[in-house]
């Protein structure tokens, strides 16, 4: 299995622990163990699983202030339980604190949306996430990835 299906599956286990924990009074621990023991990941790809959820809990607040920046037609509590999270994992990804690429976090974004989300999810998800990174100062393609999003 390669490393980005192993991101894949970690990604997908991430929005399936952060939908329980929006919709449930859920211990983290206990969704997440219940996540890895019916689909086990590779220790990388638990690492990440873990990254991915304790960093978007930890930025909820900051991660929701962006989404209704970006789609303020949207208040953040209406937005589907499955579009806010994928939106939250993937403002997570293209914030520069993790190593994917911004092309890599939009599409797995989108992908994510065609998957769990409604027909029109993966619109949405995609032109929220594209005005994302219009507002980086890398989103030129001809713009070096900074050293810390290369590590």
């Amino acid at each position: 299995m390669t490393a980005a299906q192993v991101r894949r599956l970690a990604r997908i286990s991430a929005l399936q622990a952060l939908y329980e924990l929006d919709t449930t009074g859920h211990a983290v621990d206990n969704v997440i163990a219940s996540r890895l023991e019916e689909h086990p990941l590779a220790p990388e790809g638990e690492a990440f699983l873990r990254l991915l959820v304790s960093s978007v809990l930890q930025q909820k607040a900051t991660l929701d202030a962006r989404i209704q920046r970006l789609a303020p037609a949207w208040p953040v509590a209406q937005i589907a339980v499955i579009d806010r999270n994928i939106l939250r994992i993937a403002l997570f990804e293209l914030s520069g604190t993790s190593d994917t690429p911004p092309k890599v976090a939009i599409n797995e974004a989108v992908d994510l949306a065609k998957m769990f989300g409604s027909d029109s999810s993966s619109r949405f998800v995609n032109g929220v996430l594209g005005a994302a990174v219009g507002e980086r100062p890398e989103s030129d393609p001809a713009s070096p990835v900074p050293e810390a999003a290369k590590d």
